[in-house]
């Protein structure tokens, strides 16, 4: 069986084609490691039931194939979107029938509780057996979640943690001077641009601000922003704290804009 690999203007540099078969669960191997997607491949070969659609070694590679070829599942190596805080919700969000199992080198709460909340359908050790593979992936295939039982506690734990800080007005989430400042100016309907200015940075110091405030209060966008910081008075309480700095004032109130 040949592997084909598409030019560069039709992909990029390193999808790998597969030969078209009439049924089964489509996947793609994503993996920078060209001895695991082999291996991989040969699992899958073995089974009526799994055709492998294509091949990706970079996350730019796999956002070309996910475009080119309607896939089931996307078997995924961590390493690929290590440091990358935006890559699961830009898949899942550009391809949503394409169910996500990231395979990671070693357990790790923090990683494994962040993929799960982003939208990863599994996560599994790199050592899995095949056996176990397999069977993860017809699990998720079919529309289940595949997590181990460490994992199941972290993420409980993780969302009782959450619920707790969130019914408990003393137990706020620590954010810098600078991210107060921000979330000062966007629940007055400021841009990026107006805030940069405003607080003497520039837009994409904003940006940057505003990724690391949505992780630390678990919203995704300004709109939510603006509604956490009402529901629960979050200026109102730092403004009681004498270190922390208070929003700059702004002279006019302008309707609540929810484009980052």
């Amino acid at each position: 069986m040949m592997t084909q690999t598409l030019n560069t203007e039709q992909a990029a540099h390193s999808i790998h084609e597969m030969p078209s078969v009439a049924t089964g669960i489509r996947i793609i191997l994503a993996d920078s490691q060209a001895i695991y997607r082999v291996g991989m491949k040969k699992v899958f070969a073995l089974e009526d039931d799994i055709r492998v659609v294509a091949q990706a070694e970079t996350l730019a590679n796999l956002h070309a194939a996910l475009e080119r070829y309607p896939t089931d599942v996307v078997l995924l190596e961590g390493q690929l979107i290590a440091g990358t805080v935006d890559a699961i919700p830009e898949l899942v969000k550009h391809s949503p029938d394409a169910k996500l199992i990231v395979q990671v080198a070693e357990a790790d709460e923090e990683n494994i509780v962040d993929l799960y909340r982003r939208g990863v359908r599994g996560v599994v050790p790199r050592s899995i057996s095949p056996d176990l593979l397999i069977k993860c992936v017809r699990k998720i295939a079919d529309g289940e979640t595949w997590i181990d039982n460490q994992s199941i506690s972290w993420v409980i734990e993780a969302y009782r943690s959450q619920a707790s800080s969130l019914t408990n007005p003393r137990a706020l989430p620590k954010l810098t001077k600078k991210e107060l400042a921000i979330i000062g100016c966007i629940t007055r309907g400021m841009r990026n641009k107006e805030i940069a200015y405003q607080i003497g940075t520039t837009e994409q110091v904003v940006k940057n601000y505003l990724r690391k405030v949505y992780d630390k209060l678990g919203v995704s966008d300004r709109l939510e922003l603006a509604l956490y910081c009402l529901h629960h008075q979050l200026l109102k309480n730092y403004a009681q704290e004498p270190e922390e700095m208070q929003v700059p004032p702004v002279a006019e109130v302008v309707p609540l804009r929810a484009k980052m």
